[in-house]
Parts: C-alpha cells; sequence; structure tokens
C-alpha cells in the first residue's frame, strides 16, 4: 500500500515510516499539514493522520477532504480517547481510530482490515492490462504473458507509480521523489537503472522515455 503518514512527532514518526516499509509499504512522512501540500493529488491508499498538529487539526484536515468527495480511507492516531473524540473523529470521516501509545503490529493490522474493506469495491479497478503485461495494483504484483515477474521494492515503486498516472508523462524529479523517497542517498542515475530493469523483465514497449520530459505509460486496455 502506499500510506501518507501526517504525524509531528519525530520519534514516532520515524518508527513507523521504519515499520511500516519494512512490512512492505511505501510511505511518504509529513510533519505538519502544510507539508502535504507538496503532495495534494497523489493516490495512496490510506491517510494515517495525527489529531493534533503544529498547524491544525487532523480531524478537520479528513472531514475538508470528505466534503470534497475524496474516499481514501483514514486512520486517525491520537491520545484522545474519549468517547465523544471516538464519536467525532468517526463522523468527520475517519475509517478507524487508534489509540495512543500502540503497537506498529496493530497498525499493521488495521490497515490489512481496511484494505479488505476498501478492496472488494477496488478489485476489478486494481487490475490494469498493457498488451501482454498484467499488473495488478492490491496484489503488488506484475506478469507478462500469466507468468508473474519478479521486481524488487524499487522497481514495484516505480511501475506503481506509472501505472497509477497511465497515460501522463511523469517527469523525472517527481519520480524520484515518488519511488526512492524524500529522504534517499542514491546514484544519480539510480532512476535509469530502474526503468532499464522494468524494461528488461516486462517488454520494452511498456514505458515510454519522452525525451527531456520524463517517462510514460500508455492508457491500460479498456
Amino acid at each position: 500500500m502506499r500510506l501518507l503518514l501526517i504525524e509531528d512527532d519525530p520519534t514516532l514518526g520515524e518508527g513507523l515510516r521504519d515499520f511500516l516499509r519494512a512490512d512492505g509499504h511505501r510511505v511518504d512522512w509529513c510533519a505538519s499539514l502544510a507539508d502535504t501540500q507538496a503532495l495534494r493529488g497523489e493516490p495512496y491508499d490510506a491517510w494515517l493522520v495525527d489529531w493534533q498538529l503544529p498547524d491544525g487539526s487532523g480531524v478537520a484536515w479528513i472531514d475538508a477532504r470528505r466534503r470534497r468527495g475524496e474516499a481514501t480511507p483514514a486512520l486517525l492516531l491520537t491520545a484522545r480517547d474519549r468517547l465523544a473524540d471516538r464519536v467525532q473523529a468517526l463522523d468527520a470521516g475517519a475509517d478507524d481510530y487508534l489509540v495512543k501509545p500502540f503497537a506498529p503490529e496493530e497498525l499493521a493490522a488495521r490497515l490489512r482490515a481496511v484494505s479488505r474493506r476498501s478492496g472488494s469495491a477496488g478489485a476489478a479497478q486494481s487490475q490494469r492490462q498493457y498488451g501482454n503485461v498484467m499488473v495488478d495494483l492490491t496484489a503488488r504484483a506484475a506478469s507478462v504473458d500469466g507468468t508473474r515477474a519478479e521486481l524488487t521494492a524499487r522497481e514495484w515503486a516505480l511501475l506503481e507509480a506509472l501505472v497509477l498516472r497511465s497515460g501522463r508523462i511523469v517527469d523525472k524529479a517527481e519520480l524520484e521523489k515518488l519511488v526512492l523517497g524524500f529522504d534517499s542517498v542514491v546514484a544519480s542515475n539510480a532512476l535509469e537503472v530502474h526503468v532499464s530493469a522494468l524494461r528488461r523483465k516486462l517488454g520494452r514497449e511498456l514505458i515510454e522515455t519522452v525525451r527531456g520530459l520524463g517517462y510514460r505509460i500508455g492508457e491500460a486496455a479498456a
């Protein structure tokens, strides 16, 4: 799953980010609501949101997005444990409510539950066909002529980023941010290495280089 974590406590934020990444998720961690503006419009499988943030309320942030019609599952992380607080958060659009302190394993289990609840509605949309290549976003898998391709975590992250933006040119800087992360120390040609690996495993025609602009995957078959 691709997750947006909004948590201002540096120790908790870093710990959750590292745990969830080790659990196989892609995590963008923001320490404030203002930091999320750079990621506005990005597709996420779930939001993990602290209630009390330096520049506002996580509950109000979720509520504003629900009013705009955004349906991404939201888990609220908070030290508030009163019944009235739970009711307020759930009524504002949170899908689950986790009281601090909590074990990271419980958060991971709740994410799996959220994924199961939302998976039935999105199962058909999660599979994308590109010629002889099938990409299953829910299973985090790609196959060529029915044979599963073995992808590294970053190869999958790159493929997922392009598939979610099918038909659109995605520039190199945006892909590096999405795939390699904000805080990664990597070689300058790391993105090109991953693109080359995907072409070798899935076919050269899948990913188009748009010279001077970025990369693109065409629209999936209807």
